[in-house]
């Protein structure tokens, strides 16, 4: 399922899953007078966005975040043993899909819906014995199978961090930005910090960084562009945004881009 965060000059910034339906017929404005600021499948990431540039561009911010609209939600039961689907199995993985990215709690973990947790919902969903239009998967199976898979390259991401983490706060599996970010906050980066000094320290590691390319020393290189990665995490935090996030938004920006090549720089179209 493909979300567009679109914006209408002067108007709003939203999400929706259906352009024309949404934007064109029903707020009544033509395909020139909105463009789409990206896309994406991941409706927590999404919404994300859609905040951010509400804020951004000084619109009214939404009160209830588009991940968490009750149009976006299954009406699922979850049991201490198992969750249940309102659905027959036969209709399950078209649910499951207008529902990418829904999480919810079990007493094993929390379970999110990605396009890989599908593929393992729709092997083990067992129809109900009491109602053929309504089928479950116990919960223990499901937050084993996250444990025991990559949630960032297979699932799209459990948590904002893409990592794995329990009940008690433990980091399971840590990628380089965490450990990163636990490094800051141990000696008070975040609480101290401010973005202002982050941005010029980037300034300073990036002059590093580019007086080590021009002497052609590929190891103070390494160094120079290993510290503008730590600046950039650590100034992303102080903004209150996660570095995934930033490269994500990059990506989808740049990934249908064309253009060529010009005296060793790429030019966009």
């Amino acid at each position: 399922m493909t979300y567009y965060l679109y914006h209408i000059p002067g108007k709003k910034i939203g999400v929706t899953r259906d352009l024309k339906n949404r934007v064109e017929e029903q707020q009544g404005y033509d395909s020139n007078e909105y463009r789409v600021l990206m896309k994406s499948d991941n409706i927590d990431y999404i919404s994300e966005q859609e905040i951010y540039y509400q804020k951004k561009f000084g619109y009214r911010v939404d009160e209830i975040p588009y991940n968490k609209l009750k149009c976006n939600k299954m009406n699922i039961n979850v049991t201490e043993q198992t969750t249940t689907f309102p659905c027959p199995v036969n209709k399950l993985k078209g649910q499951l899909m207008d529902n990418t990215g829904m999480t919810w709690e079990t007493d094993h973990g929390d379970c999110r819906i990605t396009n890989e947790s599908i593929k393992w919902i729709i092997k083990n969903v067992v129809t109900s014995k009491y109602n053929t239009e309504r089928c479950y998967i116990y919960n223990k199976a499901f937050a084993r199978w996250f444990d025991n898979n990559d949630p960032v390259t297979r699932t799209g991401g459990l948590f904002p961090t893409g990592i794995r983490q329990e009940s008690n706060g433990e980091v399971l599996n840590p990628t380089h930005f965490d450990l990163i970010r636990e490094w800051a906050d141990k000696r008070g980066l975040y609480d101290d910090g401010d973005p202002k000094t982050q941005a010029l320290k980037l300034v300073e590691e990036v002059g590093e960084t580019c007086r080590a390319i021009l002497k052609n020393n590929n190891h103070e290189a390494i160094d120079g562009i290993g510290d503008c990665v730590v600046v950039l995490t650590n100034l992303a935090e102080l903004l209150g945004i996660r570095i995934e996030y930033c490269i994500e938004a990059a990506y989808e920006e740049i990934k249908d881009r064309t253009g060529k090549m010009d005296n060793g720089t790429f030019k966009k179209d």
